[in-house]
């Protein structure tokens, strides 16, 4: 009987992103948008792979002879949540016994997003590389990570009350992205676009973000660099299964000067050519 714990579809796939092992790259990019999987897969030589099940597109081929895929995860940690712990399931669970495997299999997580800046100093259409990300809403809190050592996980203090998780990158990745031509960041990432980064709507806010006071938290001296909703839940996932994860973001708003860029397409393509010479 199939478990309903990690669920395999009847033609041997993973249940949501309908991925069978060897289907994927242990180097893989992450996009939030499925269309820009697209985008990405443009650059390479050969593609030997590709699936959409929803708002998750996989496709699998070739960058100057490296095998990598690319997966669209769709917008916010809760999806982010799904991809990470499937796409492990791929390399670490056996499918034919229904259990995981006693060895296990390091992947290498490259996330391609955008975001928007909180600081006057990280212009709009600059890129960030988030060396610290911050999970603002305790998103990850229904794990339990009481016994898990890692020195990626901190815990620090959001103000008298709260704390929450830091989670830190990839040492080795973010040596191997980082440049003179881009930012390294304190991200924090939130539950959601609109609330939960103080955006206003038709619908009063019960709490208000205060950007100054959120750009005043900090980690090993870096003060919070920009708003988003994914890589602390990337790289919280990550340190706890044992992968590798580096995030890169094309800063497209700055908050506190209210303003977008004026072509979010152009600063997006230039980051997937940094990202994949860099891969």
């Amino acid at each position: 009987m199939n478990s309903s714990e990690i669920i395999i579809n009847n033609d041997g796939s993973i249940y949501h992103l309908c991925l069978k092992p060897g289907q994927i790259s242990q180097d893989i990019i992450l996009v939030g948008d499925p269309d820009r999987v697209d985008i990405v897969s443009k650059y390479m030589s050969s593609v030997e792979f590709t699936t959409h099940n929803r708002e998750f597109k996989s496709v699998t081929g070739y960058y100057n002879k490296k095998r990598i895929s690319i997966v669209s995860t769709g917008i916010g940690g809760s999806n982010i949540d799904i991809v990470i712990n499937e796409l492990d399931a791929l390399f670490n669970y056996d499918f034919v016994n229904s259990r995981f495997k006693k060895t296990y299999t390091s992947l290498n997580f490259f996330r391609i997003g955008t975001s928007g800046s909180l600081s006057a100093k990280i212009p709009v259409d600059s890129f960030l590389i988030s060396q610290h990300a911050i999970d603002l809403n305790s998103q990850l809190s229904f794990y339990d990570i009481s016994d898990h050592k890692s020195d990626c996980i901190s815990e620090i203090n959001l103000d008298n009350k709260h704390k929450a998780y830091c989670f830190a990158s990839s040492d080795d990745l973010f040596k191997k992205f980082i440049s003179k031509d881009v930012f390294k960041g304190l991200t924090a990432t939130c539950n959601g676009f609109y609330a939960f980064q103080g955006r206003n709507t038709r619908i009063p806010l019960n709490t208000t973000i205060n950007f100054k006071k959120v750009n005043k938290i900090s980690f090993h001296g870096q003060n919070v660099t920009n708003f988003e909703m994914e890589t602390a839940i990337i790289y919280g996932l990550s340190s706890f299964l044992g992968h590798n994860a580096i995030s890169l973001n094309a800063i497209l708003a700055n908050r506190v000067q209210d303003m977008y860029s004026k072509n979010p397409k152009l600063v997006i393509d230039s980051l997937i050519k940094y990202t994949l010479e860099r891969i």
